[in-house]
Parts: structure tokens; C-alpha cells; sequence
């Protein structure tokens, strides 16, 4: 009798933990708890602009932090229109993994110059000619002042900015960038106490290899800070004006 009595209480226990089993194993994903974030920064090899600690300070600031929350109660669109925000930030998709963390890919804008304009205008030209914000951390690139519209940044100041993070001479060499009036171009190099002269925004490639032949051969000779101005405006000559 009582072992009849003690087989049927291990039949009674197997059957309710098999329920129970079944019930937890079978759970709907949607109803569990996000177990975290999964960050992958796509272009982080060649840039550091977005880091996994801006990610997660953003979305507790925002109160959308997806630790510990319902699967179901986290909305992914309103995580990426967030993250967009920041101006680092071109691109993020998120999704939801099947490890129950949600996965966030992020794609990094690239600042190529600031424009600081005589009009007030404060911003950075990004890697695809296009106008981003200047909050936020400070980027070490050309710094462009004067007379500047933004359609005037997007396109001249963008083939300028290309070709100077294209050559890597130029782009520590030169610091600032200035737009006269007539929008023509004025550089103030880093090393040197002149001014470089290119006239209008063309023919980059020329001049500067020009330039870069007179820093080679002539400069190199006489002292960089003999002259106040150099010019390559014009093809077939560079003008120097020395100082007094």
C-alpha cells in the first residue's frame, strides 16, 4: 500500500514537472526579458567617434535601455530614431537576437572639416558632403572660416576636404582654411608663418602638387618663414611676396 502510495506521489511530481517544463521551455520569446546589449561598430578600425559607453549613456538618458525589459515592450524603430540623433551616428539598425539580447549596428558619419562661417554657421562636413552637427566631442580636422554658405561647404569645401584627408602631407600640414569675399581659398599651414594662395577651388590636384614641389626645393633652401604669402593661382608660376 505505501509503496503504491509513495509511486504515485513520483508519478504525481514527474507529471508537474513536465508541465512546468513545457510551459517554461515554450514561453514565447516576446514575453522574456532582454538579456542585454550586443554592440558592433561596423567602421571602428579606422574610426573611434562611438563608443559602447555613448551608446548605453543615451538610452538610459532617454530611459530606453534595454536590459532587463520585455522582449515585447522594447520598440526597435524608436531605439534606431534615438541612436540617429547623435550626429556621429549615420546609421543604426537594431534587432532582437536569438540569444535574447538586442544587436545594434552602428555606421559612423565622418567629419572631414568644420566650418566655423562669418554668417554664424557652425558645423562639420561629413564624409559624403553633407552638413553635420558640431555638438558633441571636438574632431581634430581642417577648420574652415569666412565667407561660407552651405552650398558653397557642401560641394567646394567637400573636394577640398577629400583631397587634403586623401594626402597625408596635407593633412597635417594644413590647419586652417580660409573663404574670402570673392570665395576664393586661403590656407594656414601648421609649420611655416605664411599664408598658401590657391585662388579659386579647382584644380586641387595641380596646385597643391605644385606647392608641394616649392616646399621641397625652394623653402627647404631659404627658410620657411621668409616669405608671408605664396601663391599658385595662376598655372604657370607661383608668386611669393617676403616679408618686410
Amino acid at each position: 500500500m505505501i509503496k503504491r502510495i509513495l509511486i504515485l506521489l513520483a508519478l504525481i511530481a514527474t507529471s508537474v514537472y513536465l508541465v512546468l517544463a513545457v510551459t517554461i521551455f515554450n514561453a514565447k520569446p516576446l514575453d522574456r526579458n532582454c538579456k542585454g546589449i550586443e554592440l558592433e561598430i561596423m567602421d571602428k578600425v579606422d574610426y573611434n567617434f562611438v563608443t559602447q559607453h555613448d551608446i548605453e549613456t543615451t538610452l538610459k538618458n532617454k530611459k530606453l535601455l534595454p536590459t532587463g525589459v520585455k522582449q515585447k515592450d522594447i520598440d526597435i524603430r524608436k531605439l534606431e530614431t534615438v541612436l540617429e540623433d547623435n550626429p556621429f551616428i549615420k546609421d543604426a539598425e537594431c534587432y532582437m537576437t536569438k540569444g535574447g539580447k538586442v544587436k545594434i549596428d552602428i555606421y559612423q558619419r565622418i567629419p572631414l572639416m568644420r566650418v566655423m562661417s562669418s554668417n554664424g554657421d557652425n558645423y562639420y562636413i561629413d564624409n559624403e558632403g553633407k552638413v553635420m552637427k558640431a555638438n558633441g566631442k571636438a574632431v581634430r580636422v581642417a577648420v574652415a572660416t569666412g565667407y561660407i554658405d552651405r552650398k558653397f561647404a557642401s560641394e567646394k569645401l567637400y573636394q577640398l576636404a577629400c583631397f587634403l584627408n586623401s594626402d597625408k602631407f596635407w593633412n597635417s600640414q594644413i590647419e586652417q582654411v580660409n573663404v574670402t569675399r570673392e570665395q576664393e581659398i586661403e590656407l594656414v599651414p601648421r609649420v611655416g608663418n605664411h599664408i598658401l594662395f590657391i585662388g579659386k577651388p579647382e584644380m586641387f590636384e595641380t596646385k597643391f602638387k605644385k606647392l608641394k614641389a616649392f616646399y621641397t626645393e625652394g623653402l627647404n633652401n631659404v627658410g620657411w618663414n621668409k616669405y608671408k604669402r605664396i601663391s599658385v593661382e595662376f598655372n604657370n608660376q607661383i608668386i611669393c611676396t617676403k616679408k618686410e
